[in-house]
């Protein structure tokens, strides 16, 4: 089956600007991604397309090669060996990264580098709110150091010891006929410690549940699906 022309894909015409391009990406990843439409076969492939167009358009010396020959100019190794498709396992935050870098500040190296354990907040806006742009505040859980036993999980006057089954390791080794394998042990659950009498307050994880205030700026003109990213200090 033949391709469809990049710019079709995209519902540009020739002349469209980087921040146009941009645009429409966002748009049409936001409403095809496989994350958003499990199960669906023609989605993927939808957003597959979507993807390789806006990875060749967006980028000045793939798109001068594609105006001038089309898709010719990426088949059969063309332009490095890359035809801009193959969004294999990546993330949201990775795919729409240098979309919302634009919008919201800070790009995809500044995702990659705060990654961790990610919170989502749904919220709803009014029609007004989200066409002027508004600063709320929202309360969110975060995990702090048990002040109790200061992050130990042991009950006062005790501590962790080591375990008995690993002696500390955290792993376990088994041999599976000519194999050994390593896994964590079962005993400690690759902690490396047991904590036999824990902490009242933590239940033996060490950390306890706190909520924090954040106020979270939502610049005008956000849609329905936008995501705002914040780092949480």
């Amino acid at each position: 089956m033949a391709k469809r022309d990049f710019y079709e894909v995209l519902g540009l015409s020739k002349t469209a600007d980087e921040k146009e391009i941009k645009r429409a990406y966002k748009r049409l990843a936001m409403k095809y991604h496989p994350d958003r439409n499990q199960g669906d076969k023609d989605s993927e492939s939808k957003f597959k397309e979507i993807k390789e167009a806006y990875e060749v358009l967006s980028d000045p010396q793939k798109r001068a090669a594609y105006d001038q020959y089309g898709h010719a100019a990426f088949e059969q190794g063309g332009f490095g060996g890359q035809g801009g498709g193959g969004f294999g396992g990546a993330d949201f935050s990775d795919i729409f990264g240098d979309v919302f870098g634009d919008i919201f500040g800070g790009g995809r190296r500044q995702q990659r580098a705060a990654r961790g354990s990610d919170l989502q907040y749904n919220m709803d806006l009014t029609l007004e709110e989200a066409v002027r742009g508004i600063t709320k505040e929202i309360r969110i859980p975060t995990l702090e150091t048990c002040d109790k036993c200061h992050g130990s999980g042991a009950k006062e006057g005790t501590s962790a010891e080591t375990c008995s089954t690993c002696h500390g390791a955290g792993q376990v080794h088994l041999r599976q006929g000519f194999f050994t394998v390593q896994q964590p042990c079962p005993t400690c659950h690759g902690r490396g410690k047991v904590i036999k009498e824990p902490c009242s307050k933590c239940h033996g994880d060490g950390r306890v549940e706190r909520y924090k205030t954040l106020s979270v700026k939502i610049p005008a003109g956000v849609d329905t699906g936008d995501r705002i990213l914040s780092l949480i200090h």
